[in-house]
């Protein structure tokens, strides 16, 4: 098997694939740290999107089973719905809902380290078979 090394992206973010065990499923993980904060203090909803948007992506691709394909994002719905703060822990669990030749649809959901709902998505995205 090769190594897996983590797109910068995900570096950049502190992003960590906890499980990835049930294909289409992954689970991750980000603890939230000054450099995500708006000017009132709590996260930019964009790095909540940025790790929604990894887990789905990541996500899909498990969720091909055997093919070798990438994945594009074509769209993304988010709900934010807690504001979160500096420290937190954050946990995505986003899974395949539906996958299919050419678009797989995925939701994800980010909890906080009580277990608090902070922000849900729905995405499709777009499946592309890879030379390799």
């Amino acid at each position: 098997m090769a190594l897996q090394i983590p797109p910068n992206c995900d570096l950049t973010l502190g992003l960590n694939c906890i499980d990835k065990s049930e294909p289409g499923t992954t689970v991750w993980t980000m603890r939230v740290d000054e450099r995500f904060l708006n000017p009132a203090g709590i996260v930019q909803g964009g790095f909540l999107a940025a790790m929604l948007d990894s887990a789905m992506g990541a996500s899909a691709v498990t969720g091909a089973g055997e093919r070798k394909i990438s994945v594009a994002n074509t769209e993304m719905k988010i709900s934010f719905l807690r504001p979160v703060k500096e420290g937190s822990e954050l946990t995505c669990t986003a899974r395949v809902l539906k996958s299919g030749k050419v678009i797989s649809f995925l939701e994800g959901r980010i909890v906080d380290a009580e277990g608090r709902l902070v922000a849900t998505a729905s995405s499709s995205y777009l499946l592309k078979e890879r030379d390799e």
